[in-house]
């Protein structure tokens, strides 16, 4: 008995078994009755014995036969739920995403895009998990994770794939308590005559402005460091000093008055937003669309 033989073989069994009749067969299958016959022949000198009997009717199955059409008759199906499963991922009537990123990006980059993914693609699960960038990506190694959204710059490990999905600038800013610092450009070092409040470290954005004050010869200390993104300006505009932030999470602040960008002598250099993928994995269909989508983001805006 031959190891591999063609599925096709099993499908016209299947039919012939079915209808009883290699004629109906035929038509069903949409070939000729020789071809039909040829194919049982063959199969039955694949496995080494009889799977059908002549009657005046048509065929019958051989107790074998019978045997065997159980099995394929299940493999068959089987089969086809697999095809089906696969075309329902593909056409995304159903599929799930898993995405790591801050509490910050999620609620400021991310959310229009999965608004935008959900109404084009109701049926996709999207899941969201909140957490330190070094847990999301050993989440996303251990492959709980699909992909994460992740301030740059991070760790550059040789089995993550990163692709630049957004720019960010970050300021310093404050309060109506010092509305006099509004029009002033302040050295760089004056900032540190002031009460810093900060996001606490291994945060990416604390660590960029650490590299910052160090490019800058500044000694710098924060008087207050702060977890969540979200209180760090809830505690600037609550007047408690000067704040880190990133303009672009902070726009709607910024436009209503309730905080002030600081002006300094030195630029702050452009940071970005990543998709954040393992290279060497295919993310599924629905991964993939989502990618997509962010990246349209940067072919429109960059």
């Amino acid at each position: 008995m031959e190891n591999d033989i063609d599925l096709n073989l099993f499908k016209v069994f299947s039919k012939v078994a079915e209808e009883g009749n290699i004629t109906k067969a035929a038509e069903n299958l949409y070939v000729s009755q020789p071809a039909i016959t040829k194919s049982i022949k063959q199969l039955e000198k694949n496995l080494g014995g009889t799977l059908f009997i002549r009657t005046k009717k048509g065929v019958k199955l051989t107790e074998e036969g019978n045997v065997l059409y159980l099995y394929v008759k299940n493999i068959l199906e089987e089969f086809k739920n697999a095809q089906n499963k696969f075309n329902s991922l593909i056409n995304l009537e159903e599929g799930k995403i898993r995405i790591g990123a801050s509490a910050t990006v999620a609620k400021h980059f991310l959310m229009p895009y999965i608004e935008k993914f959900h109404i084009l693609y109701p049926n996709i699960e999207i899941s969201i998990v909140n957490e330190l960038t070094v847990n999301l990506v050993k989440d996303l190694k251990n492959g709980y994770l699909d992909l994460l959204v992740s301030n740059m710059p991070m760790d550059t490990l040789n089995y993550l794939k990163i692709d630049v999905c957004a720019k960010l600038h970050d300021t310093f800013a404050t309060s109506k308590k010092y509305i006099d610092l509004q029009d002033k450009i302040l050295k760089i070092s004056d900032i540190t005559k002031y009460k810093i409040i900060t996001q606490k470290e291994p945060s990416n954005t604390r660590e960029f402005l650490n590299a910052f004050m160090r490019e800058n010869n500044i000694e710098f200390k924060p008087d207050i460091e702060i977890v969540s993104y979200a209180l760090v300006v809830e505690f600037i505009k609550s007047g408690f000093g000067v704040g880190y932030v990133t303009k672009e999470f902070v726009k709607d602040e910024l436009e209503k008055g309730e905080i002030y960008e600081i002006k300094i002598d030195k630029t702050i250099p452009e940071r970005s937003l990543g998709i954040v993928t393992l290279k060497n994995a295919i993310p599924n269909f629905a991964t993939r669309k989502f990618i997509n989508l962010l990246k349209e983001n940067v072919d429109n805006d960059m």
